[in-house]
């Protein structure tokens, strides 16, 4: 069954809210497509750490959300995250983080996706970090 992009979204941003952690936070999806997604965060003073950027755990877990957000619409099937690894490139300064992922390779019990995280600063984006993981099927028990 073919849903429409708005129901795709829409249906993303159900799963979204029913994340205690990413409420939360604030993120919201701001795009989703089969395989790909933007989750996005505004920054408060409480995702800050002491010199004034954004907590590199504030970036990864947004990382870690955007990753399985990607794997799980490319699989279809709910997911969980096995692993992933994060390169952080620069402090992450601005208003907004952004994370933009994609799942590059899936199979029917893996999906490996790559993830960008950029701070919005003044309209402007810079990339912040990098990631990758490997999502995979939730066991059925």
């Amino acid at each position: 069954m073919s849903v429409s992009p708005e129901v795709f979204l829409a249906m993303g941003r159900e799963v979204l809210a029913k994340q205690p952690f990413s409420v939360l936070l604030g993120a919201e999806l701001a795009a989703l497509s089969p395989a790909k997604v933007d989750l996005q965060l505004a920054l408060k003073p409480e995702h800050l750490q002491q010199n004034g950027f954004a907590h590199g755990g504030v970036v990864s877990y947004l990382a870690d959300n955007a990753l399985t957000f990607a794997g799980g619409t490319a699989m279809q099937v709910p997911v969980v995250t096995s692993e992933f690894k994060i390169n952080y490139v620069r402090p992450a300064v601005g208003e907004r983080l952004i994370a933009r992922a994609s799942a590059d390779a899936v199979s029917k019990t893996q999906a490996v996706c790559r993830c960008d995280v950029f701070a919005v600063k003044d309209g402007v984006e810079k990339l912040c970090a990098l990631a990758q993981g490997t999502i995979v099927r939730l066991a059925q028990d």
